[in-house]
């Protein structure tokens, strides 16, 4: 809870404000201002934190935290009353409105601490109420520069005011002291504990993410661990043509661990059904590899996010904590600056990735990593492309701010988009694009599919007609992450 007007009373009284030179000021977020003060050879930090449900004002024996760029307000204070001198230090009758009065050079500021838990803000004015700043501007109620605010003389109902008492609490040889314990360990969206509990929910969000890609992962390396058996089944097929006869489906034959049978398609020669099995055995070991790369740095990824949780939960002041949350929101842990392979490190996406100067192509391999992407990956404004009339990958150019996708890129998304659908072994064939804002979900439909049997139905899309482009393939292959 906040503080009630006998305790700020107390809390002031011990203080013993005026006299004091503000020698600095510190936001270490948008609610929480420090204030360093020095008066008869004693330097204190005074904290003000507008927190709902836990404002207050008091010394805190904690380090404030600067925050990663200069924040507006404390600019503002740094300009006007730090190196200026405390005169008054008072409550408004029982209002939980603090006015210091500051005097610097010659100019007189008052700054209005007003510790109401639903509509708590700080305030300057001048001597005749002049609104100058506000940490929380708000035009409405005239709480903007150029505004009036003079609370004074504005009196609340006193019968309720006078049920409140100074709170018993432990710890501490001052009640700034036992205030500051308290809030540290039980001070609301700022207090210990509830900063651990976001830290943890941050942290294990990311963690079980990760954990279900890598397992997602593993079971794609536990399929392609049979890769040597397809090259087998070639070089059986090679080694049984003369038993094999036109229109069969299946051969039997000796294998590596005994009788085998290998399925065949009837329309193609044996010398054509082994070259698939061996384009198979290619791709499996290919992908095999790209595979365990990926495995690894989700390893990583997984182990970085749980020293970071290990790391926050120790952290005792939770002012610091409090700012290493709002740094990086979802526990995840950003590469080291300057790392030539940072975005090879950490995957930020599942699926094949394409980086053609600025821009990003993103493709899904499969039915699972199509409808990842779609719910977690893309935005509104990212172009998604398909191949009409075939099931395939979902193709995306990730926007750029105030940039049209060049026909260059486009062109590069939709030969992807081909080569990665059953329409591939056409050589052309037709696409549709359009912003991913425009795609709806098919109810009831399977994982990864679009337009009438399809996940995702596109709306206001546009036509691409797309004719193979080795060279553009093979460019493409060469700018993939």
């Amino acid at each position: 809870m906040s503080l009630n007007w006998k305790e700020i009373n107390l809390i002031l009284e011990e203080l013993d404000l005026p006299g004091a030179q503000i020698q600095g000021a510190i936001q270490s977020a948008f609610d929480v201002i420090g204030l360093r003060v020095h008066n008869r050879g004693v330097t204190r930090q005074l904290l003000i934190a507008l927190t709902p449900g836990a404002c207050r004002i008091h010394e805190t024996f904690r380090p404030l935290p600067k925050s990663e760029k200069p924040l507006r307000f404390a600019q503002f204070l740094k300009s006007r009353i730090v190196n200026g001198w405390i005169t008054e230090a008072v409550q408004l009758g029982d209002n939980r409105i603090i006015r210091l009065l500051v005097s610097r050079g010659e100019n007189q500021y008052r700054l209005y601490i007003r510790l109401w838990s639903n509509a708590a803000n700080c305030i300057v004015t001048d001597e005749n109420g002049i609104v100058l700043d506000a940490m929380r501007r708000q035009p409405k109620k005239g709480e903007i520069t150029g505004g009036h605010y003079m609370p004074e003389g504005k009196s609340r109902n006193t019968e309720k005011s006078s049920e409140y008492e100074v709170r018993e609490l432990p710890g501490g040889d001052s009640f700034n002291a036992k205030i500051d314990a308290f809030y540290t360990e039980k001070g609301g969206a700022l207090s210990l504990e509830a900063l651990r509990e976001q830290a943890k929910q941050n942290c294990e969000g990311s963690m079980g993410r990760l954990q279900a890609a890598l397992d997602r992962l593993r079971a794609k390396e536990a399929a392609f661990a049979s890769a040597d058996r397809l090259r087998e089944y070639g070089d059986i097929i090679l080694a049984n043509i003369t038993a094999i006869k036109p229109g069969d489906t299946w051969l039997e034959a000796e294998g590596t661990g005994g009788k085998i049978r290998i399925q065949l398609n009837p329309d193609k020669s044996p010398p054509e059904q082994a070259k698939v099995y061996y384009e198979k055995y290619s791709k499996a070991k290919k992908g095999i590899t790209d595979l365990r790369a990926e495995i690894a740095a989700g390893e990583r990824e997984l182990d970085a996010v749980e020293k970071r949780l290990a790391m926050l939960l120790t952290e005792e002041n939770p002012l610091v904590l409090a700012k290493l949350l709002a740094k990086s929101q979802s526990g995840k842990p950003k590469p080291a600056a300057g790392s030539d392979n940072k975005r090879r490190a950490i995957r930020r996406w599942p699926g094949l990735t394409f980086k053609r100067g600025e821009w990003i192509i993103m493709v899904g391999r499969d039915a699972g990593e199509n409808d990842e992407l779609l719910r977690r990956h893309v935005k509104g404004n990212d172009l998604w492309l398909h191949a009409r009339d075939f099931p395939g990958s979902h193709v995306f150019i990730r926007q750029r701010t105030g940039k049209t996708v060049p026909l260059d890129i486009l062109l590069d998304a939709g030969n992807l988009a081909l080569f990665y659908s059953k329409g591939r072994n056409n050589g052309e064939g037709d696409l549709f694009y359009t912003p991913v804002k425009y795609l709806r979900r098919a109810k009831n439909g399977p994982k990864g599919l679009a337009t009438r049997r399809w996940r995702v139905i596109p709306t206001q899309e546009k036509n691409l007609h797309i004719k193979f482009d080795e060279k553009r393939l093979k460019d493409l292959e060469s700018c993939k992450e």
